[in-house]
């Protein structure tokens, strides 16, 4: 939902207006704000849809589908941005390289082990800086389409930032295994195994407080510490500027 506000913020920002929008799956949770996208009304503004390397015809149709009665008054037809298909990330024929990062390979993608699918995606800067987005990935159960442990360690091998799900304690994962979503000691364990330098929490549970999370951060930060890693952690939150 959060790509509203990027939306106003792109409008008032000069300058060419062509996106490329990387998106991890069609569950209702992640595309909801696509709706209220206001670029994508503009006239002159070219979006390149990524949804992993084998989702292009996939994504488009499940966003129309989003706006279609009785989801939404607007039908996709009234977006006048140009919507193209076949970004291929990480492969070299990649047509879409995004802005201010090297031109082999900027953007890889990898299918995240969660129920339907879905893919997760690591950005490489010129400077050698890397991020991944590796949400909806449960660690500690193999769903059809992901792929193993040691698969996903070496995607996120040497991260400068990596945002993984995080979604769940210990206790509420003996009831929600197979559910799609990791815990939070699950991904700590992960990114220090990966050499990640700084970890952000992501997909917190809804009924979550913000205490409960910030609870969560400081055990998290001591099982760091307790293991002698210099991983650093945080909780990710609406509005977080981070800089890599």
């Amino acid at each position: 939902s959060g790509i509203r506000k990027l939306g106003a913020k792109l409008l008032r920002e000069p300058g060419p207006r062509e996106m490329v929008l990387l998106l991890t799956h069609s569950h209702w949770d992640h595309p909801a704000g696509f709706p209220f996208f206001r670029p994508a009304f503009v006239p002159g503004t070219t979006i390149s849809l990524c949804g992993g390397a084998d989702a292009q015809d996939s994504i488009l149709k499940s966003l129309q589908h989003e706006m279609e009665p009785p989801y939404f008054p607007v039908d996709m037809s009234a977006m006048k941005a140009a919507f193209v298909k076949g970004c291929r990330c990480g492969r070299a024929e990649c047509a879409h390289k995004l802005p201010g990062v090297r031109s082999a390979h900027a953007c890889d993608s990898i299918p995240l082990s969660h129920p339907n699918g879905g893919y997760g995606y690591r950005i490489s800067a010129k400077s050698g800086k890397a991020f991944v987005l590796l949400t909806d990935n449960e660690l500690e159960y193999r769903h059809e389409t992901g792929r193993s442990r040691d698969d996903y360690v070496e995607f996120c091998r040497g991260a400068d930032l990596l945002f993984h799900d995080a979604q769940y304690t210990t206790e509420e994962y003996e009831k929600t295994r197979t559910w799609g979503h990791s815990t939070f000691k699950a991904a700590v364990d992960f990114a220090i195994e990966a050499g990640v330098r700084r970890l952000g929490l992501l997909h917190h549970d809804p009924d979550r407080t913000d205490d409960e999370i910030d609870a969560i951060v400081r055990w998290c930060r001591d099982c760091i510490r307790e293991k002698n890693s210099a991983l650093e952690c945080f909780a990710c939150a609406e509005g977080l500027t981070l800089e890599v």
